[in-house]
């Protein structure tokens, strides 16, 4: 087990020796009615407290808790802390961690791949790319192993949007002679694009059995290693390459990308309905370019209000939240910074973070609703 806030340091106090006894029955009262955040439930019902043990002057829990805990992990160790320091104000409290996942085939592709989702949009140039790169840094920037497929094979963007245009994929071959292709990593995030395969200025024209050969390739024949989170920047709509992830790739779920005017919102639709149809969840809805702020400090709603969150509540999809129209994520995208790596524009860096803690939320929510599950140790 792992200590769930990453530091072996529990809470001390001057002078331990003048301590009073520690009353095991209220401290673990007390730690069954913490709240897990995520799931709205506390820790007693959920059945979280695998061990409670005391030594001394020091408490020492055991809980085990549903994947991913990047963003929750902080808030679960502080209640901990909090509960049993209100019953014993002069403990030491360290708090370990297992985490829980649904059981899974080991046989699949991307076995050592914890959490596979896919970031959608109906129609381009709703800034999908964008979001895509700023969720995987986001996600690896809590500490979370990260990875990102740009499997948009028409349009890459990843080599851009990471500063990595002049790179070349680079691999070597296994005992069967099969090509084995390392991923770029940059700010923490393990990257494949075909921007990475073609030319700067060569055009990719393929046919779709061939898009979902270089996909299937960026699936099988790259060497991930083990990750919490691997991401895929799907190109727009709805066509080879989405349907070859759904019948190759076992995904957590999917995230829309869209705009908030109505031509936006009608591609979300038929978005949605492609992934229900082939039985991959829709974790949630993200509206870019959702206002831009004026200098006075008020919202300009340039493209329309709201739209996002009302396509998400009429499709029964969560809505993780607005980005707004702002010169530093466009900055970010052409300079090769994903904007939440930029601690200058803490605005927009706060807006995609939120959004990232919303992805995790969602995805532990589903993870405990499906959880059937062995734990495996981790270290945050």
């Amino acid at each position: 087990m792992s200590n769930l806030n990453g530091s072996t340091n529990g809470t001390h106090t001057a002078s331990d020796d003048s301590a009073t006894p520690l009353n095991p029955n209220a401290i673990r009262s007390a730690l069954e009615n913490v709240l897990d955040p995520d799931l709205q439930q506390t820790l007693g019902a959920l059945g979280a407290i695998h061990n409670v043990e005391f030594e001394v002057n020091t408490v020492r829990v055991y809980l085990i808790l549903y994947a991913p805990l990047h963003f929750a992990a902080e808030r679960i160790n502080n209640a901990c802390k909090d509960a049993v320091q209100r019953i014993a104000p002069q403990a030491r409290v360290e708090i370990l961690v297992q985490e829980k996942m649904p059981e899974r085939p080991q046989n699949r592709p991307l076995a050592n791949v914890k959490h596979l989702i896919a970031v959608a949009s109906g129609k381009g140039g709703v800034g999908k790319s964008t979001i895509a790169a700023n969720l995987a840094a986001a996600l690896a920037r809590k500490g979370a192993v990260v990875g990102l497929i740009d499997a948009d094979i028409h349009g890459p963007s990843v080599p851009t949007m990471f500063d990595l245009e002049e790179e070349e994929l680079r691999g070597t071959k296994n005992e069967q002679g099969q090509f084995i292709g390392h991923p770029m990593e940059k700010y923490g995030v393990k990257l494949v694009s075909m921007g990475f395969v073609m030319a700067r200025d060569q055009a990719a024209i393929m046919r779709g059995p061939m898009q979902a050969g270089y996909l299937n390739t960026f699936i099988e024949q790259i060497e991930w290693g083990a990750l919490d989170f691997l991401i895929f920047d799907l190109p727009p709509g709805t066509g080879d390459i989405q349907l070859t992830m759904a019948q190759r790739v076992p995904l957590t779920g999917a995230v829309i990308v869209t705009t908030p005017q109505n031509l936006a919102l009608a591609d979300v639709r038929r978005g949605i309905s492609m992934f229900n149809r082939v039985n991959i969840p829709t974790l949630g809805v993200i509206e870019n370019m959702s206002y831009y702020v004026l200098p006075d400090g008020s919202r300009d709603y340039i493209f329309g209000q709201g739209g996002g969150e009302k396509i998400a509540k009429e499709m029964n999809a969560p809505f993780l939240g607005e980005v707004p129209l702002n010169i530093n994520i466009r900055k970010g995208g052409d300079d090769g910074m994903p904007v939440v790596m930029n601690d200058h524009a803490p605005l927009q860096q706060r807006a995609i973070m939120e959004l990232a803690e919303k992805l995790a939320s969602e995805v532990r929510r589903r993870s405990a609703a499906g959880a059937q599950a062995p734990t495996v140790q981790i270290s945050i």
